[in-house]
């Protein structure tokens, strides 16, 4: 039986020169490592792109302290919100890929690109995810001068008066504005929404007295509840949060099959290296399962995920088809 001829690889040209492409590969390869093994030399920026007081910009601001113990560098946290997102997100996608400009985003980053006809980057090409951070359900709540303490009383009330009840959301796109529109959708009811500069000031607007009706993150909103400003009526989550057990999710209360549970999770630019990746996803996780970081973000109802790049890379790919099906079923548009 004849044998294959193996002929060994020559990188150099007739005079023992490394051939040009060859060489550069080498030069970018060594590069990257250096890059890589002297990282972090200088402080690293994480940019939130929505307002203070969300969802993004607590975990963000938990965790990067520890974050930073173990970079041996500052990390500085910088908002740049508006546009749903996107404005903080095209900044990242824009950034060079050296591992010192990282971006934290969650559902938005996903769910854009059906809702708007044009967006200034392509989510799964011009980042590359670091890692999956956290994943946690919302907390419905009302305004106690509302007659309502449960979601079919709320459903009832909306019906019996559409348009009449006003949401509040941090601005169009954003989590809260799909959570509830998600609810209107899938119930037949019609609420009226109310988009505000942050998650935060829509929370302090239902507080107030100016909207109904919101859907923030459990961190912020249970303290409000406990102090009797807010009502809780029912958790976005496929399960009940064992911060607050005795609420019941959206499903339970006769509303069958819905669920929202928001993630947070951290990109780099699409031209950092690969190592570099992994270096990033090593001082996350390494941050996250910290004992006394992983007990203060379960304090605000955060399941600690802590993944690897490739599974977070898969749920960014996932989402984006999940979400341009809800999208389009259910008639969800930027307003």
């Amino acid at each position: 039986m004849p044998t294959a001829a193996i002929f060994p690889c020559n990188n150099y040209g007739a005079h023992g020169r490394l051939r040009p492409l060859v060489a550069a590969a080498m030069l970018v390869a060594a590069a990257a490592h250096a890059q890589t093994r002297d990282y972090p030399n200088r402080p690293v920026r994480v940019i939130v792109p929505t307002s203070p007081g969300g969802i993004l910009d607590i975990v963000t601001r938990l965790t990067t302290p520890k974050l930073a113990e173990l970079m041996g560098q500052s990390v500085v946290v910088e908002n740049r919100a508006g546009a749903s997102s996107n404005i903080g997100s095209e900044f990242v996608a824009r950034a060079a890929g050296d591992g010192y400009t990282l971006l934290v985003n969650t559902q938005p980053l996903v769910i854009n690109p059906s809702l708007f006809a044009k967006l200034p980057f392509d989510v799964e090409k011009d980042f590359a995810a670091v890692s999956q951070l956290t994943a946690a359900p919302y907390l419905l709540v009302a305004h106690p001068s509302l007659p309502v303490k449960t979601v079919k009383e709320l459903l009832a009330l909306a019906r019996a008066r559409p348009d009449a009840l006003n949401y509040a959301s941090g601005g169009k796109g954003t989590n809260l504005h799909i959570a509830i529109e998600l609810l209107k959708n899938v119930t037949g009811t019609k609420l009226t929404h109310v988009p505000y500069k942050g998650a935060g000031l829509a929370l302090a607007s239902v507080i107030a007295g100016e909207t109904e009706l919101a859907i923030p993150a459990l961190g912020p909103a249970l303290p409000q509840v406990n102090a009797g400003r807010l009502r809780a009526l029912a958790i976005s989550g496929r399960q009940r949060s064992a911060v607050v057990p005795q609420v019941p999710t959206i499903a339970e209360s006769g509303v069958p099959g819905y669920e929202f549970s928001a993630w947070v999770g951290v990109l780099a630019p699409a031209s950092t290296p690969p190592a570099l990746i992994g270096t990033l996803n090593g001082f996350f996780v390494k941050a996250l399962r910290s004992p006394e970081l992983s007990a203060r973000l379960a304090a605000d109802g955060n399941n600690v995920i802590a993944g690897s790049p490739a599974e977070f890379a898969a749920l960014i790919k996932s989402d984006i088809g999940r979400w341009a099906k809800v999208v389009r079923e259910n008639g969800i548009k930027p307003e």
